[in-house]
């Protein structure tokens, strides 16, 4: 008898357990969002205590798989879905809800020893593609240049190749980090490094850059005045040349307490806490597209 109530038990916790894990909402993705939707999970379900929600990262690919398989509720991405993204989206019964939640000024990142203040965008891309592989090149040191970018499966090593390498391959020599940062550490202490991170992984606790770090300022080509992403007006104007939306994508518009979370993150609470993590409200366009989509 003692054995079928000890089996009854048993099973009774393992069928709560699955039930619970039913009710969280499941956030995968970007590892440049993810410090900031842990913040917003943290600070929601504070409010909302009967609410439960998991973030993980593993990169933008990653977590748009897992939506694609239809295995979590939320992914984050710091790039926009590919076409191949949706057309498996079709195949599998799920319709892409695209919600900009923060804007980043992807930042290009050295050294504080290095004397090198600005760059422009031909010359970031063409050390990247290995091009220029010594300091001495661009008015520095004889020095060689030492490469940090991402892994394949995130979205900031997808949109740095778009946007900066002109869709070209990256160098072989390139060191392939698992997140922002391991690219910021490794710069602490590699004085002929370089690095791109999203905005908030440079600076401390305090919103100011790291003392052995330096973020570049960036200019659009010869001709135009290098720009520092650190100042908000730069990338709402688009005069920081490497300025992004940080993205949510839900499968079909979010209902339930999705809809009630996403809700919280694009409330002013929410957009001043995506600030206090070091990225930028969304704006303008942003703002508008989400209230059309009803949020």
């Amino acid at each position: 008898m003692k054995k079928i109530i000890i089996i009854a038990l048993i099973l009774l916790g393992f069928n709560i357990e699955n039930s619970f894990s039913q009710n969280v909402i499941q956030i995968k993705g970007s590892d440049t969002i993810v410090n900031l939707a842990q913040k917003l999970a943290e600070v929601y379900m504070e409010k909302n205590p009967n609410a439960a929600l998991a973030v993980t990262g593993g990169g933008s690919g990653v977590g748009i798989a897992a939506l694609l398989a239809k295995r979590i509720d939320i992914a984050d991405a710091s790039r926009e879905m590919k076409d191949k993204e949706y057309a498996s989206a079709k195949e599998n019964g799920v319709v892409p809800f695209e919600i900009p939640i923060a804007v980043d000024g992807l930042s290009v990142v050295i050294n504080a020893a290095n004397p090198i203040k600005s760059l422009t965008m031909g010359q970031i891309g063409a050390i990247y593609r290995g091009e220029i592989t010594n300091w001495q090149e661009l008015g520095g040191a004889n020095m060689p240049i030492s490469l940090y970018g991402r892994q394949p499966n995130s979205g900031t090593y997808v949109f740095f190749q778009e946007h900066v390498l002109g869709n070209k391959n990256y160098s072989p020599k390139m060191k392939q980090m698992n997140g922002n940062a391991q690219i910021i550490e490794s710069l602490k202490t590699d004085k002929g490094g370089i690095g791109y991170v999203g905005v908030a992984y440079a600076l401390d606790e305090h919103g100011k850059v790291m003392p052995e770090l330096c973020v570049l300022d960036v200019a659009k080509d010869a001709q135009s005045k290098p720009v520092t992403p650190l100042i908000s007006e730069n990338v709402k104007s688009g005069l920081y040349p490497v300025s992004r939306p940080l993205y949510q994508y839900t499968n079909g518009k979010p209902t339930g307490e999705v809809l009630n979370f996403i809700k919280f993150e694009l409330s002013a609470e929410g957009q001043k806490i995506v600030e206090e993590q070091g990225f930028y409200p969304i704006f303008g366009k942003y703002v508008e597209r989400n209230k059309k989509a009803g949020l």
